[in-house]
């Protein structure tokens, strides 16, 4: 572990100019520099690197941050990795904690599976291309399933002999320890005599790269020939130190900087699926090999891209696939679309068919999202009422597990429309799924306590309310900013009050809080710090250790239109203290129409039961009481 000393050194020394010049042309533009933005295509220049705040930013696609975030952007890496690259660059010792013997002993065991695993890959591409029976047998199945010599050695794909002993014997005469060819399940020990076997032989070969470009494990094929009659056509490398094949997905690697670039993935089944769609020309795709995927696997493609496309062949099997872990990837935020390909095409068939152009035409005008399909789906020649009541309940349930308020209320809105069933009561048999699932600890979902479409959530800062954002964009850019001075401190002196300080002394009072979990981190350690000389909220939170931390901060300081100095704004303390007074006000009255939108809702569901509609009615005005005080001091009418 990277101890927080030499952490701070890399980030003092990261220029980001120097880091940024290293992929991207740059030119001098006033007191800050452009270039062509390295995450998307563009012609005319919007990238903009900022000396002063040390960070970058697109106005076009709103990618950039500090050097960290730009290199774990650029090259994918992982926050270590990032700045592992920056020590790198400037000669920086990486000091790390002393770590236990057993740490150490750990540590070294994975590095010894991994420099195994790499030699094995090397061994498997080498009989492919310079062995005769590799080149006979393994490339003679992959030239006829059509792939070409630059895809196979992208994908690093190989061959292992027939002889289970020769590659335990190989490894061993080249120094490598019988203990890994086992721990990474290379090889296996036969019970009978004792001898070690290659779990491979006669296979061509898939190696499994993870994110970091490490080898971490293996698929392999039997060969057409030897598949008659033999259910498992496919060996996969068992559990290991190393190799989860549930935290993996097939071609990530390969599949990481265009998933980012074109802000979508295509999820496949299998190996032959993956690089059929890389040979077309489509590269933003990846496999999860036949199963369901996992959390981890979802939270791997969210660090890239919001968007998914399950696309599988049209059959049953094709259909079972495409409605597995669905639930999941929208709890998780994933907006999912399905393309079902036609009868008897797989993704690696149709791919061989069609060009990149056609391909991405066909899913553009036949990919559908995921609620409608689902109903589709499972309402398709369904009569009986009780059975559509089932499917219907598993349409809501889906939605239900859904985070965003809007993205929410637009499905339920589609589900009435295709359903014919009344709106209301989608949303109340909704509201009431999710609070089973609270009572029974479920954390499928992650709405508030108001039982209501329109309840707030817990951002994944992809989901950033405009008053929540609002307020963080003045905690950023001017949270040290004293607007208060001489306040009786209430114990005989008297204390000045900057804006962070304000505003959290502000909704303290009322005992209220952000919507956003992580605008709400940076109010409440702002408001911290505000008293501590020479503190500057922009600069801290830009190089914030906590790295979702940073890259919010680096939206939030950067306005939307770029400005040149002389135009960007500079307020005043007064003109400060009355913008943070509105943002304030504005914040209420969001909350107050929220909370009579969610009144309107329970007392409609309560229109039966007298005593509480008159109690939930004396909630309600006095709610819109206060909510015409403060549109009074807004300066707007409400009805």
């Amino acid at each position: 572990m990277i101890d927080r000393q030499t952490i701070d050194k890399i980030m003092e020394a990261a220029n980001i100019v120097e880091v940024v010049s290293e992929f991207v042309t740059l030119r001098k533009s006033g007191s800050n520099y452009k270039g062509l933005c390295p995450f998307h295509n563009e012609r005319t220049p919007s990238f903009v690197v900022s000396p002063a705040r040390n960070t970058c930013h697109c106005f076009g696609c709103g990618q950039g941050g500090n050097p960290v975030n730009f290199i774990m952007e650029h090259e994918q890496m992982t926050y270590p990795e990032a700045l592992r690259w920056l020590a790198n660059k400037y000669h920086i010792e990486i000091r790390e904690r002393e770590r236990t013997d057993e740490e150490r002993e750990a540590d070294n065991k994975r590095e010894s599976m991994f420099i195994v695993n790499e030699w094995v890959a090397k061994y498997f591409e080498d009989l492919l291309h310079n062995n005769a029976d590799g080149q006979a047998i393994g490339m003679q199945y992959f030239r006829s399933r059509g792939i070409r010599d630059d895809i196979i050695k992208k994908f690093r794909l190989g061959y292992d002999l027939a002889n289970g002993y020769a590659l335990p014997q190989a490894a061993v005469n080249s120094g490598y320890k019988e203990e890994y060819l086992l721990s990474t399940g290379i090889c296996y020990k036969r019970e009978k005599d004792g001898k070690i076997i290659d779990r491979y032989a006669g296979r061509v070969m898939f190696p499994w790269i993870g994110m970091n470009g490490k080898v971490v494990g293996f698929g392999g094929r039997k060969l057409d020939a030897a598949t008659k009659g033999v259910q498992q056509k496919y060996v996969n490398s068992p559990d290991s130190e190393i190799y989860h094949k549930d935290q993996q997905l097939y071609g990530i690697y390969q599949a990481k900087k265009a998933i980012a670039r074109e802000d979508c993935v295509y999820m496949v089944e299998g190996y032959t699926d993956v690089i059929a769609m890389h040979q077309c020309g489509i590269e933003n795709v990846v496999a999860n090999s036949g199963t369901a995927l996992s959390i981890h696997q979802i939270r791997m493609l969210h660090r890239f891209t919001n968007n998914i496309v399950l696309l599988y062949d049209g059959d049953a099997a094709g259909i079972h696939a495409a409605m597995r872990g669905t639930d999941m990837l929208l709890a998780e935020g994933m907006n999912i679309k399905v393309l079902l390909l036609p009868d008897g095409d797989d993704p690696d068939s149709f791919a061989r068919k069609h060009t990149a152009e056609d391909f991405k035409r066909y899913i553009a005008e036949h990919q559908t999202d995921f609620i409608r399909f689902k109903t589709q789906l499972m309402l398709r020649g369904v009569t009986d009422p009780i059975k559509r009541s089932e499917a219907i309940n598993s349409i809501v349930q889906s939605i239900a597990v859904i985070t965003d308020p809007v993205v929410r209320a637009t499905y339920l809105s589609d589900c009435a429309q295709l359903t014919g069933i009344n709106e209301m009561t989608l949303i109340t048999q909704m509201n009431k799924m999710i609070r089973a699932g609270k009572e029974g600890g479920s954390s499928q979902n992650s709405t508030s306590s108001q039982d209501s479409i329109s309840s707030p959530t817990n951002d994944s800062s992809l989901t950033i309310s405009p008053i929540d954002r609002m307020i963080g964009e003045l905690v950023v850019k001017y949270g040290e900013r004293i607007i208060l001075r001489n306040v009786d401190n209430g114990e005989g002196g008297t204390m000045n009050v900057s804006v962070a300080q304000f505003i959290k002394l502000n909704l303290d009072a009322d005992d209220l809080r952000l919507e956003s979990d992580n605008i709400w981190k940076i109010l409440n350690e702002a408001a911290g710090h505000a008293e501590e000389k020479d503190w500057k909220a922009e600069s801290y939170f830009l190089q914030h250790k906590n790295i979702e931390i940073s890259r919010l901060a680096q939206q939030l300081s950067t306005d939307k239109v770029q400005l040149s100095e002389r135009l960007q704004m500079n307020y005043s303390d007064e003109e400060l203290y009355e913008k943070t007074q509105h943002v304030l006000l504005d914040f209420r009255m969001k909350y107050v129409t929220d909370h009579l939108h969610n009144l309107e809702i329970q007392i409609k569901q309560n229109a039966n039961n007298p005593a509480k509609t008159q109690e939930l009615m004396q909630e309600y005005m006095e709610m819109k009481q206060i909510q015409k005080e403060l549109a009074k001091a807004i300066g707007i009418k409400v009805v």
